[in-house]
């Protein structure tokens, strides 16, 4: 399949899924294969293909100009700004992983269209087994629940697939689409932060959800592919542990 992607001046920038025929070689880069399966969403490592999607969506627009729900503001620019800070994101990523410190981008795709990114990161994680998770959607697609099962996807990644103990995360007080995520999720309030933000302090409310709990109320059914090859880029042995199945 053929993709294409608008460029600035136009009214969309698009999000027709690529197939695979830009995808690393997983004899290189193992996380080429790595994909998540919900009953609405696939996540996957993205293609060029998929970032140039991911791109325009940035472009578009992830939240309403007047508010600022990202610690790092780096929605507060131009839209072709946006689209580039996105690709260079995404390519530092890539090129600053280790075992030690790695950060996982998956982009989002619904229906053959990327919707958005979800990440999952973590230091020192084959010691500490804890992991962060970070998101944004693209304005037409919130409001629809995806934010929730694309975080939930990660979780189960997280702690079915790599035998995380606990999953942090955090969001402004005044973000409450990603606070009722956490909340739904099952996560516990986890202390404060004050941040600086445009100029002014504002309050982080930080999240933790332990593996009891998790394990006690996941209910998305969740498939995991690709996974095996990239347990070492993980700081994991090739086989899962006893206890951190």
């Amino acid at each position: 399949m053929t993709f294409w992607c608008r460029g600035a001046g136009r009214q969309e920038y698009s999000v027709a899924r690529a197939g695979h025929n830009d995808r690393m070689n997983p004899e290189w880069w193992p996380l080429a294969q790595l994909r998540l399966e919900t009953p609405r969403l696939e996540l996957r490592s993205p293609t060029e293909s998929d970032l140039c999607a991911l791109a325009g969506l940035a472009a578009l627009g992830v939240h309403d100009p007047e508010v600022q729900p990202f610690a790092v503001p780096w929605t507060d620019a131009s839209p072709a700004e946006r689209a580039r800070s996105t690709l260079q994101y995404q390519w530092r990523q890539r090129g600053q992983w280790t075992p030690e410190r790695w950060a996982l981008d998956l982009v989002v795709v619904r229906d053959e269209v990327v919707v958005g990114t979800q990440s999952i990161s973590a230091e020192n994680f084959a010691v500490l087994r804890e992991v962060s998770t970070g998101s944004w959607l693209g304005l037409r697609h919130q409001g629809q629940g995806v934010g929730t099962e694309m975080r939930a996807a990660v979780l189960y990644l997280a702690f079915a697939g790599l035998g995380a103990d606990y999953a942090l995360s955090g969001a402004f007080s005044d973000n409450p689409a990603s606070l009722a995520v956490s909340r739904k999720l099952g996560y516990a309030e986890d202390g404060i932060k004050r941040e600086l933000r445009r100029g002014k302090p504002a309050v982080t409310q930080r999240w933790r959800l332990d593996r009891a709990t998790w394990h006690a109320t996941a209910r998305l059914p969740v498939a995991i592919h690709g996974l095996e090859s990239c347990r070492p880029m993980f700081g994991l042995p090739a086989e899962p542990e006893a206890g951190h199945e």
